[in-house]
C-alpha cells in the first residue's frame, strides 16, 4: 500500500538538522477515553511544542479506546507537526487498545513500557450494531488507514490489519519483536536516552534527545473537567442523578433545585453517552428501574417491586456500553453501591414525600381545629376565646365555659369557633 503523503511542514522538517541542540522535550500525559476535549488538547498542545521551539513531545498514554473522529483529529496533528511526536504507553500495566493503537501507528516514535499492550482495533458504532454491509466497508476503510500508518512509520502494516479484523493485541516485548513499535523503555528519561541517533518516518527527524531539560505540560480545568465526564461509570451515574432528579421534582413540585439538578447531570450524561458506545437497552433498563421504585413508592408491594428495580439498575449498568472487548464498562463496585444508594433513597426518603402528599393538606381556617387555648369572656353559649395569640368569636359545643378555662377547637361554624373544654392531663405524683 502506497504511503501517507508527507505534509509540507513536515517535509521542510526532514531536512532540518538533528533535533535537539539548546532545546527541551516537552512531556504530557492523558489518559481514559479518546473524546473531543482529549484531541481538543493534544492538537493544541502538539501545535503550542512547535512554537515554542521543543525537540519533541512525548505523550505518556493509558487509553482503553475512543471517539474515531477524535482519534482522526489527533492522528492528523501529530503527522503534519514539524517535531517529533512521540506517544508512550506508560506506566506499566497501561493500554493502548483500540483507537490508541491507531494513534501509535501515527506517530514519529510509538514507545512502550514494559507490561502494557497494544491492539484490539476493530471499530464499534457508536449507535448501535452495524449491518454486515456496513461492518464490511467500515472494517475495511479502518484497515486501510491503519497499515497506511503503519507501512508510512516503517511498522509491520500486516500485524496492524490484523488487530482490525481479528482484535488482536500485543505485549510489549512482542510489538518491539514484530516490529509493530520502535522502542521499549522504563520511563521517559530511559526512552530519551534510548531514541538518541533514531530517524523518525517519515519526517526524517534525527533525534538527539538524551540528557535535554524537561518541560510538563497538561490539562487545564476546564479540560480535565470535560474529560473526566466521559468515564462510564461517571456517565452512568450521571444518567441516573439525572433522572433522579426529575422524579424528584415531580413528586415535589416545591423542590425546583432538584429539576434543575437533574436536568444539569442529564446534559452532562449526554456529552458523555454522545462519545461512548451507548446501548439504548441499558438506558431502557435504567428508565425501568426508576419506574419500578416509584411504583414502589405508590402501590403497596412489601418491597417486591424496589428489589426488581434493583435488579434492572444493575442489569442496566452492565448492558449500559457496547464493547466487545469489556475495555469501556460500568465497575461492579459502582454498580452495587449506585444501586443500595438508589434504593434506600426511593424507600425512605421519596416514600416519606409520597406520604406527606397524600394527607389532607389542612390550609386558612381549617387549620385551626385541633387548636388549643383559653376562654377570654364566658361562653354561655356564644363568647370569645385566644387561640395561637388571636381573640376568636366562639360558642361552646356542650353547657357553658367559664374565663380561662382550657379549650380545644372542634370545627369552624363560618368565622365561629366551635369548642369544648380541654381536659388536662392529671399529674401522678
Amino acid at each position: 500500500m502506497a504511503g501517507l503523503p508527507l505534509s509540507p511542514v513536515a517535509s521542510t522538517a526532514a531536512a532540518a538538522a538533528p533535533q535537539g541542540a539548546g532545546q527541551s522535550v516537552w512531556t504530557t500525559r492523558v489518559t481514559g477515553i479518546i473524546d473531543p476535549a482529549l484531541a481538543g488538547y493534544l492538537t493544541k498542545t502538539m501545535q503550542r511544542a512547535a512554537d515554542g521551539g521543543a525537540a519533541a513531545l512525548v505523550v505518556e498514554i493509558d487509553t482503553p479506546g475512543g471517539l474515531d473522529s477524535s482519534m482522526r483529529d489527533i492522528i492528523q496533528a501529530e503527522l503534519s507537526s514539524p517535531i517529533a511526536i512521540i506517544f508512550f504507553v506508560y506506566p506499566q500495566g497501561a493500554r493502548a487498545a483500540s483507537a490508541g493503537t491507531y494513534i501509535l501507528m501515527g506517530s514519529d516514535v510509538a514507545a512502550m513500557a514494559p507490561q502494557t499492550n497494544l491492539g484490539a482495533a476493530h471499530p464499534v458504532a457508536i449507535s448501535g450494531s452495524l449491518s454486515d454491509v456496513e461492518n464490511t466497508k467500515v472494517t475495511n476503510d479502518a484497515v486501510a488507514y491503519i497499515t497506511g500508518l503503519a507501512s508510512t512509520h516503517g511498522r509491520n502494516a500486516t500485524w496492524a490489519a490484523q488487530a482490525v479484523t481479528q482484535s488482536v493485541s500485543l505485549a510489549a516485548e512482542d510489538a518491539k519483536a514484530q516490529n509493530v513499535i520502535d522502542v521499549v523503555a522504563a520511563d521517559v528519561p530511559s526512552l530519551l536516552k534510548a531514541l538518541d541517533g533514531f530517524t523518525t518516518k517519515p519526517k526524517g527527524l534525527v533525534l538527539q534527545l538524551s540528557g535535554l531539560p524537561i518541560k510538563q505540560v497538561s490539562l487545564s480545568w476546564w479540560e480535565s473537567f470535560l474529560h473526566a465526564v466521559v468515564n462510564p461509570d461517571l456517565a452512568y451515574i450521571l444518567v441516573l442523578l439525572g433522572l433522579i432528579g426529575l422524579v424528584f421534582g415531580f413528586l415535589h413540585p416545591g423542590l425546583h433545585l432538584s429539576a434543575i439538578a437533574g436536568v444539569i447531570a442529564l446534559v452532562l450524561a449526554a456529552y458523555a453517552l454522545a462519545v461512548l458506545s451507548v446501548s439504548w437497552i441499558g438506558i431502557t433498563l435504567i428508565v425501568l428501574a426508576l419506574i419500578l421504585y416509584v411504583a414502589e413508592v405508590k402501590i403497596t408491594s412489601h418491597g417486591l417491586l424496589g428489589v426488581f428495580g434493583t435488579i434492572a439498575l444493575i442489569m442496566g449498568g452492565l448492558f449500559l456500553f457496547n464493547s466487545p472487548s469489556g475495555a469501556v464498562r460500568v465497575g461492579w463496585p459502582v454498580l452495587l453501591i449506585v444501586a443500595i444508594v438508589a434504593l434506600l433513597f426511593f424507600a425512605v426518603v421519596v416514600r416519606k414525600i409520597a406520604m406527606a402528599m397524600r394527607r389532607p393538606h389542612a390550609t386558612g381556617l381549617n387549620s385551626i381545629v385541633g387548636a388549643t387555648g383559653v376562654v377570654r369572656t364566658p361562653l354561655a353559649p356564644v363568647g370569645q376565646v385566644k387561640v395561637r395569640g388571636e381573640l376568636w368569636k366562639a360558642k361552646a359545643e356542650e353547657g357553658e365555659l367559664l374565663r380561662d378555662e382550657p379549650i380545644e377547637v372542634v370545627s369552624i361554624e363560618g368565622l365561629t369557633l366551635v369548642v369544648k373544654r380541654r381536659v388536662e392531663p392529671i399529674a401522678i405524683p
